[in-house]
């Protein structure tokens, strides 16, 4: 009996041994996912609504994060198809409002259309009613032919809804049709207001490559991707390691609608990068025809730059869209905007439209401290530019962290 009692006192040694063990691993465990929440910095992206957020955080991917799998390319794909229906059913509308119907008319009885008649049979008027009667008109009963997903590698994706692939098999159905009123001289003047309809400047780029995009083997680019318009409802949050620092990256949708959830993400905030479109000085809201998107912008940034919450929290500037807005200076001069009237620079100089509209900015925050070094006028979809950019912000973020820690001089 006394062996037998030695025996479960060693078995008992040794189980509490194990659960002393088990005890100190799951400790462990917790001191570095504690020490790993405490060194992490948490980095929001907030803007208002297409100002390219989104499109900053999908760059933060391609260059940090994990690549595409097969089936973010097919839901890639099929938003790509979607948002040259919605560039032309926007533009189509566009040219019904205008009363521009009649210069189809007149374009496809000029002589010079028998080039159109040899490549597809349909002149732009007729491509016009095609694209008016199927994808502006009809209800959405009516709507979604239905394809041959066998031949075609992107076909329709799970993770998109049923609006997100109908609109994908309409533009297979239609794609002719869109191709020849694209390319019409009517269309090229209305591109130029394409302001007025709210249509993706960027969205050229898919409108002049349809022949790829229609493919059957069509798979999206990198490109592709980085321009694709999805609205964002919800938040997303991705996870990058920096030289062993992790940042955690939050996007939010910018529309007025969305920002009421902003709040749950105001917590913790290491640094804020606030984007703004220099694109859209003169466009209007979405969800509010009289409200100008640049106005939204500066006062949406006056309330983040004056948040409590965000006091001792970097904040960043990035000025977006400024191939756009290159581009748009040539044609639509700031002054002629009501809310902008003040501008005295010259009409197409692309440095003082920048200039002007960074002053503008600068006007709302609380005093002088806010750095030149922390503002940076981007194109988000050039990823060399944002690989820069980033870079640098990741830089400024890490220097005010150390800062505030006590590690680094205030006059670094």
């Amino acid at each position: 009996m006394g062996c037998e009692n030695s025996k479960h006192r060693a078995d008992a040694i040794e189980i509490t041994q194990e659960d002393a063990s088990n005890d100190r691993n799951i400790q462990d465990g917790l001191d570095r996912g504690r020490k790993e929440e405490e060194e992490k910095v948490k980095l929001l992206l907030l803007g208002t609504g297409e100002s390219g957020k989104s499109t900053i955080f999908k760059q933060m991917r391609i260059l940090y994060g994990s690549p595409n799998t097969e089936d973010d390319l097919r839901w890639y794909g099929v938003v790509v198809r979607k948002n040259i229906v919605d560039a032309i059913r926007q533009l189509c509308t566009l040219i019904r409002r205008l009363d521009l119907v009649q210069k189809l008319d007149e374009e496809s009885n000029d002589g010079v259309i028998e080039e159109w008649e040899d490549a597809t049979g349909m002149t732009p008027r007729q491509a016009y009613d095609q694209l008016i009667d199927y994808l502006v008109d009809k209800t959405k009963e009516e709507l979604f032919p239905e394809v041959d997903e066998a031949s075609d590698w992107v076909g329709t994706s799970p993770r998109a809804n049923a609006i997100i692939n109908g609109d994908s098999r309409l533009f297979l159905q239609h794609v002719e049709a869109i191709r020849v009123l694209w390319q019409s001289m009517t269309m090229k003047g209305v591109w130029m207001k394409r302001a007025q309809a709210n249509v993706n400047d960027s969205h050229k780029d898919y409108l002049q490559d349809l022949t790829r995009i229609a493919s059957s083997d069509y798979v999206p680019t990198t490109k592709d991707i980085l321009i694709t318009r999805v609205r964002t409802t919800q938040i997303i949050i991705e996870r990058y390691i920096f030289d062993n620092i992790i940042f955690e990256v939050y996007d939010v949708g910018g529309q007025r609608s969305e920002r009421r959830k902003w709040i749950d993400c105001f917590e913790g905030v290491d640094a804020v990068i606030f984007v703004a479109a220099l694109s859209e000085y003169d466009q209007s809201l979405s969800e509010n025809k009289r409200v100008n998107r640049m106005m939204e912008a500066l006062d949406l940034f006056e309330s983040v730059v004056k948040n409590r919450a965000f006091l001792d929290t970097s904040i960043m500037l990035f000025l977006n869209k400024k191939d756009t807005f290159a581009e748009k200076i040539l044609y639509s001069d700031i002054s002629t905007v009501s809310h902008f009237s003040d501008y005295a620079g010259n009409v197409e100089d692309f440095d003082q439209g920048v200039l002007y509209f960074i002053h503008k900015f600068e006007e709302r925050l609380l005093d002088d401290e806010f750095k030149d070094s922390y503002i940076h006028v981007t194109c988000a979809t050039d990823t060399s530019n944002m690989e820069f950019v980033l870079s640098s912000s990741r830089g400024i973020i890490m220097d005010d962290n150390l800062r505030k820690s006590g590690f680094l001089g205030s006059d670094w």
